[in-house]
């Protein structure tokens, strides 16, 4: 199956500017979102998910703006225990065995929803299914760590590449008790949402919604206006 084509018409038709309009939604689309973002509907704006990567459009501040707000909401897939079973290659604290929620569950289907029968048999199936559970999320994670990216692919957007202090790290300190590891691995996946850095989770969800970080872009909006207003005065 082929890959959405981007066209660049919808855009420049909504915001009525011609065709030749630079910067090019599609030759230098992360510029052109730069300057109009704000200005373009949800429905237009997933279009420029086919030609620019989260990390990518990590370097326009409205972005990361939308994704702050949103990581300051406190979702689900960012807290905890859903990011390290995400995101295990990223957990760097205690060790512990994996699966046991989904063995918990495994066992506790066999020993309620499954044919009627023995009970000693029930209880044994119901072991074997969460032994069985534990050990594919175990091989799991192994995959995960085997297949994960060096750190050095990790990007930071230029405006910021002078302080290290920015740069999301992985690295725990070793005299972290479990709840600031806690803390610091929710830190850690919060920065690095911020950054674009993240697999397995939706951006356009976040990039794309109009509702986060509002204010922030209004202002924006205004200043380009004024802006444009100050060129006209000197031309």
């Amino acid at each position: 199956m082929s890959s959405p084509v981007f066209d660049k018409g919808p855009s420049l038709k909504y915001l009525g500017l011609p065709r030749d309009y630079t910067p090019s939604p599609d030759n230098d689309p992360i510029a052109f979102l730069t300057r109009h973002l704000s200005q373009l509907p949800p429905h237009l704006l997933l279009h420029y998910s086919y030609i620019t990567t989260p990390k990518q459009r990590t370097v326009i501040a409205s972005i990361r703006n939308r994704r702050l707000h949103y990581t300051n909401e406190n979702p689900p897939e960012l807290q905890f225990e859903a990011a390290r079973n995400t995101w295990p290659d990223l957990w760097h604290g205690r060790t512990e065995r994996r699966g046991i929620q989904e063995g918990k569950e495994e066992r506790a289907w066999a020993q309620s929803d499954f044919l009627p029968g023995n009970k000693q048999h029930i209880g044994k199936l119901g072991n074997l299914l969460a032994e069985y559970e534990e050990e594919r999320e175990a091989e799991r994670i192994r995959t995960l760590r085997r297949n994960r990216a060096p750190a050095a692919d990790d990007f930071v957007p230029e405006e910021d590449t002078d302080s290290d202090d920015d740069v999301p790290t992985s690295s725990p300190s070793d005299f972290e008790t479990d709840d600031e590891a806690r803390a610091s691995f929710e830190r850690l996946i919060q920065e690095r949402f911020i950054y674009g850095l993240l697999d397995n989770i939706n951006y356009d969800e976040v990039d794309w919604d109009e509702s986060l970080g509002i204010e922030d872009e209004r202002e924006a909006e205004e200043r380009w206006f004024d802006d444009d207003d100050d060129d006209d005065d000197i031309s």
